[in-house]
């Protein structure tokens, strides 16, 4: 069967879905790769060592002759309508977000597996995509902000006098937020941070912060580690409740989010004007409607207050500023959902009993196999 390796056609991106090491893991198990020139120069992997892996290099990929597709971006119209019918196809897909490009890729007979779907168990962690690129993104969150603010992060003592640590409040302490907080402690901040969920004040603990708890009465902990939406009015208690937190934090990072829905509204503007004049806010979920009033994705926005202004830095494509680790994990990732699908003499055969393999595949045969996906579709379909 035969593997292909695109360049991302969408612009920015500079990731790759398979680094020379994946390519070799591919075919050690018996598959025919094909990587596109210059698929992986973006994410600093030359072609040469795709070629030493044991790739066919080609100047583009004639998508209808592909048995599996493995990608980064979700698949636009023109791929999907190239694949032929049975081609497997694996990658991010935002099934929430890209109702179009699923109902395509189900109506192409497309078995699809998305990144994004992939349980969050013990034996699929090696598979675990929206963690490790979340990973990336928390590290560079931390080191955007570093680098815009107009002060050391760590103490310094010296003979001109005592320089105190910057204090920095992460909110949202999922996996992107638990590698901002471990970042800027490495650089020496003093970090507090905070999360809804019940379980994170351990997690905050044990890299180093400091657990703010805020008294709303309500836990908010949805299925898979991830956090539920509050009520309006707790939402606005939450806010009323961190305002003084805000206002005494040097950096901000925002990493909040809840799968599937526009990312919750944590700092507003008024909170914003209530720090001190240089103070920098990079908001990671600025691409699906900010924790913070007035982050625009890819953009810094300036706001001013007494004395100066405070910088929102709204994070765009996050883990490919860092495409060659991201790369790196996210190739390796995908690789061992290969692995976990393949029959010998490199044939993919998914096992549909299996609960990692049934838990991922977004399409198949025709069909929408994830519920709330094709709930979504199905509804859209009933309104117009």
């Amino acid at each position: 069967m035969k593997i292909a390796i695109r360049r991302e056609p969408i612009e920015g991106e500079r990731r790759v879905a398979a680094t020379p090491a994946a390519v070799a893991q591919y075919v050690a198990a018996g598959y025919a790769v094909t990587v596109e020139k210059g698929a992986g120069v973006a994410a600093g992997y030359a072609d040469a060592a795709y070629a030493e892996a044991g790739a066919t290099l080609a100047a583009s990929i004639p998508l209808k002759g592909v048995d599996v597709l493995v990608h980064v971006r979700p698949l636009d119209a023109a791929s999907i309508a190239a694949l032929p019918k049975g081609a497997v196809t694996i990658g991010f897909a935002s099934p929430a977000s890209e109702l179009d490009g699923v109902a395509a890729l189900a109506a192409r007979g497309v078995t699809a597996f998305s990144l994004e779907l992939i349980p969050r168990i013990s034996r699929a962690q090696s598979m675990d995509a929206l963690t490790s690129q979340a990973l990336v993104a928390g590290y560079r969150c931390v080191l955007e902000g570093a680098m815009r603010f107009p002060r050391f992060l760590p103490l310094f003592m010296t003979a001109a006098g005592t320089i105190p640590p910057a204090r920095v409040l992460v909110l949202g302490a999922g996996v992107a937020g638990l590698q901002a907080i471990a970042t800027a402690k490495r650089l020496g901040a003093k970090v507090s941070a905070y999360d809804v969920r019940s379980a994170s004040a351990d997690e905050v603990q044990s890299m180093g912060g400091t657990f703010i708890h805020l008294d709303l009465d309500a836990a908010a902990d949805a299925a898979g580690g991830y956090a539920k939406e509050l009520a309006a009015d707790r939402a606005d208690r939450q806010r009323e409740l961190l305002a003084p937190h805000v206002a005494d934090a040097d950096l901000i990072v925002t990493t909040a989010a809840i799968p599937g829905r526009p990312a919750p509204r944590l700092v507003t503007k008024k909170m914003v004007q209530g720090m001190a004049p240089g103070s920098i806010i990079v908001d990671l979920a600025a691409e699906t409607g900010g924790n913070v009033e007035g982050a625009v994705a890819g953009a810094d926005v300036t706001v001013p207050v007494a004395g100066g202004h405070v910088t929102i830095v709204g994070m765009k494509d996050a883990a490919s500023t860092m495409p060659f680790d991201a790369s790196r994990l996210l190739g390796q990732n995908i690789a061992n959902i290969v692995a976990l699908m393949t029959r010998e003499g490199g044939v993919l055969a998914p096992d549909f009993d299996d609960e990692v393999v049934a838990g991922a595949c977004l399409t198949h045969d025709g069909v929408v196999r994830h519920e709330p996906t094709a709930a979504a579709i199905a509804d859209r379909k009933g309104t117009k």
